[in-house]
């Protein structure tokens, strides 16, 4: 059990370096396989978020502070609110379910709605002719308080985050680094919102788990920053593109 967490956190964080996204998604199923879903669903917050502090600490300073400003304030707003929809939308019905490899696998309705979009931002950076084009900065708020909803919504915000910061001008560094500063701000609002239904029990005992598995989301993200200035934007589009693609289909299968 350690072992497979403890690989899944390093190899999802150094991932995650690059791509913005990821860590949670895969850290997730790994919990899930060893623990009821509500105690992975703790879990892995705890380790998320402490691993996006510890990004910050290596690369925040190279952060744009003006797109932090105008992305970062409209999703910590946007991230409260959808926080408090996921709450409220427990009790939402599942579209349909199914059976495959011994287990059930439920589509619901937003999954179906976030990974629609994913793909949308997937096709967007498929497209050649826009491969060198920046959004205008007018759209950074919108594209803040879309990531920041379903960041708060389903923990998904980081797709969504870097499809945007991607095509904002920004070189690897300050591209990877604003998606930090982002993320930790996304992740401290909406975790004071899940706080009253994360399992503080199944977090509280399982601590030299969650230790290994941070030390090892760590690494992955040391890692990275070693290998950031041997990354151009180029290949970071691409990785995104591809990654967005697989998660979308994931989401839609509700295998995620």
């Amino acid at each position: 059990m350690v072992t497979i967490i403890c690989a899944v956190a390093l190899g999802a964080s150094l991932l995650t370096f690059f791509s913005g996204f990821g860590l949670g998604t895969l850290l997730l199923p790994a919990f899930a396989a060893f623990f009821p879903v509500d105690a992975a669903v703790a879990m892995t917050a705890v380790v998320h978020f402490a691993n996006n502090v510890f990004k910050l600490a290596l690369v925040g300073r190279r952060a744009d502070v003006k797109v932090v400003a105008r992305f970062g304030l409209p999703a910590i707003a946007a991230s409260f609110i959808g926080a408090k929809v996921l709450l409220s939308l427990t009790a939402l019905p599942v579209l349909s379910s199914y059976e495959a490899w011994g287990r059930t696998f439920h589509v619901t309705w937003i999954n179906l709605v976030i990974a629609m979009l994913m793909l949308a931002f997937a096709a967007l950076e498929a497209f050649p002719s826009a491969a060198g084009k920046s959004f205008d900065p007018k759209y950074l708020p919108l594209g803040g308080a879309l990531s920041g909803f379903f960041g708060g919504l389903s923990g998904h915000q980081g797709a969504f985050r870097s499809a945007f910061l991607v095509r904002c001008g920004l070189d690897q560094q300050a591209f990877i680094a604003t998606g930090i500063v982002v993320a930790c701000l996304v992740d401290a609002t909406r975790l004071t919102v899940y706080a009253s239904r994360a399992s503080s029990a199944a977090v509280a005992g399982n601590l030299p788990l969650l230790a290994a598995a941070m030390a090892s989301a760590f690494l992955g993200a040391w890692l990275g920053a070693r290998l950031i200035k041997k990354v151009t934007i180029l290949t970071i589009q691409r990785l995104i593109a591809c990654l967005l693609v697989l998660f979308a289909l994931s989401l839609a299968a509700g295998l995620v």
